[in-house]
């Protein structure tokens, strides 16, 4: 297995959403055995997308560019979200229950790490 980088070995944010891409790469691939291709296509798409976002915030060029792409990777994490609910309500599909919880926990982090982010960047541009 290839080494990551140990910039991001003790970073929360970075590990949660690698460890969330690859267990969504896991579900997406039981739903395309049953055939769900659409819905896997998507799931897949966003979900993998939350953790892409969060890594390339973390080379940002500034402070308000760190703030977007957390932003973006918050906004994948909702349309998540939604394919993951309706995985869960639709017939015949794998129940994501799993997922609900990390995800959960991903997003209070993001809505931590943004609302941390907007408090300093308002406190340094008043200095």
């Amino acid at each position: 297995m290839r080494n990551d980088n140990p910039k991001y070995k003790d970073n929360l944010i970075v590990n949660l959403t690698f460890e969330f891409s690859i267990d969504i790469v896991e579900f997406c691939e039981m739903l395309e055995e049953k055939r769900k291709y659409s819905i896997a296509r998507q799931l897949l798409k966003s979900g993998t997308s939350i953790g892409a976002n969060v890594r390339e915030a973390q080379n940002a060029e500034s402070k308000n560019d760190f703030i977007h792409k957390i932003k973006i990777a918050a906004k994948e994490a909702d349309e998540t979200m939604y394919w993951l609910l309706i995985c869960e309500r639709a017939k015949n599909y794998e129940n994501p229950d799993k997922l609900f919880d990390k995800l959960e926990s991903i997003n209070k982090v993001l809505n931590s790490i943004i609302s941390t982010s907007k408090n300093i960047n308002k406190i340094s541009s008043t200095n």
